[in-house]
């Protein structure tokens, strides 16, 4: 058997874009978790007030969250060019299309939720 730590997708919204994301494993589970622990639990907390200052509160830091999936997953972007250059994952992070970066974190939450089995399948 081979196992290959990182999934490499095609962008299905962006023909010609391919990016290389990383795959779940115990240890980066226990890395992950203790990235967004914080933001989680005072998002969480917020989510319990009714102002309108604390729901916008919570959008912020749930944007927060997909950007450290985002920087903790994205390993590469290959096929697009951002005001001329090679996009890189920071770059597509900061500047590159919305839909692209949420593409890419629907495929890494795809990946946080695998069950093991269907892991050793893909």
């Amino acid at each position: 058997m081979e196992y290959w730590s990182k999934l490499t997708l095609r962008s299905e919204e962006f023909p010609g874009v391919e990016y290389t994301i990383q795959r779940m494993s115990l240890g980066r589970r226990i890395d992950l978790g203790k990235r967004v622990r914080q933001t989680g639990l005072k998002a969480e907390f917020l989510q319990a007030g009714d102002s309108l200052r604390d729901r916008v509160e919570v959008g912020i830091l749930q944007n927060e969250i997909d950007r450290l999936y985002l920087e903790w997953a994205l390993m590469s972007v290959t096929g697009l060019r951002i005001d001329g250059e090679e996009a890189g994952p920071p770059l597509v992070i900061e500047r590159g299309p919305e839909s692209l970066t949420r593409e890419i974190l629907t495929e890494i939450k795809r990946e946080l939720d695998l069950t093991e089995e269907e892991r050793k399948n893909s």
